[in-house]
């Protein structure tokens, strides 16, 4: 019998990042792949340096499968997808597709909308110098892959694939997903968050930290 994977995440976070913390990543790979999990926790009170022996940046989520442990969401996920085919192909141009677009969605696309975002939310995106080009910058990128999700349904292969899992998951924050006209970028994420596996992983997610809440207002 296979080992259960275990994905470790925060104890709990504020309301604002829930359903967004990225251990849904690996539970949505795991979902799809029909894959048993557990999920464990570390403290998000004294995170930046409380498992820095597990992620060296202090951040979640980080994967333990047997002796094998991982950290950075992208890696886990090329990890999973190693161990089952309805996450990537086995052949070998289907597999290179496949990573290709994994890490485009990680170097191409989140490297610029992840910025962007923490600019916005601060209030700051519009603020001459302090903008660096960012909405410009992520402007065309977000049209460059608008081009390529208008000639087909998925990223590689034909089918789903965790690349379209990545990709998705990029593009569903919600000011990234507002940001211009992209019809075919909103049918994308619309038709990947629809599947039953990110449905279930999201809820779960959503539910582990409601527990946390209330195990806090507990203790008070």
């Amino acid at each position: 019998m296979a080992e259960k994977l275990t994905i470790w995440t925060y104890d709990w976070v504020p309301p604002g990042p829930r359903g967004f913390v990225r251990d849904l990543r690996l539970r949505w790979a795991a979902e799809e792949a029909g894959f048993a999990y557990e999920v464990r926790t570390i403290p998000f009170e004294d995170r930046a340096t409380n498992h820095l022996h597990s992620q060296p940046f202090g951040q979640v989520p980080f994967l333990a499968d047997g002796k094998v442990e991982i950290f950075e969401s992208g890696a886990g996920l090329l990890h999973l997808a190693r161990k089952s085919e309805k996450l990537m192909p086995r052949d070998a141009s289907g597999e290179a597709e496949t990573v290709q677009w994994v890490i485009a969605a990680l170097n191409s696309i989140e490297m610029v909308t992840v910025p962007w975002w923490f600019l916005k939310v601060s209030g700051q995106e519009n603020t001459g110098q302090e903008n660096n080009g960012l909405t410009d910058w992520m402007g065309k990128r977000l049209g460059q892959l608008e081009a390529v999700l208008s000639e087909r349904e998925w990223l590689a292969a034909n089918r789903f694939t965790v690349a379209d899992l990545i990709m998705a998951d990029v593009l569903r924050v919600p000011e990234v997903r507002a940001h211009g006209e992209r019809p075919a970028s909103e049918a994308y994420v619309a038709r990947l968050t629809a599947r039953l596996a990110f449905q279930k992983a999201h809820s779960d997610q959503i539910a582990h930290f409601k527990a946390a809440d209330e195990e806090r207002s507990s203790q008070r």
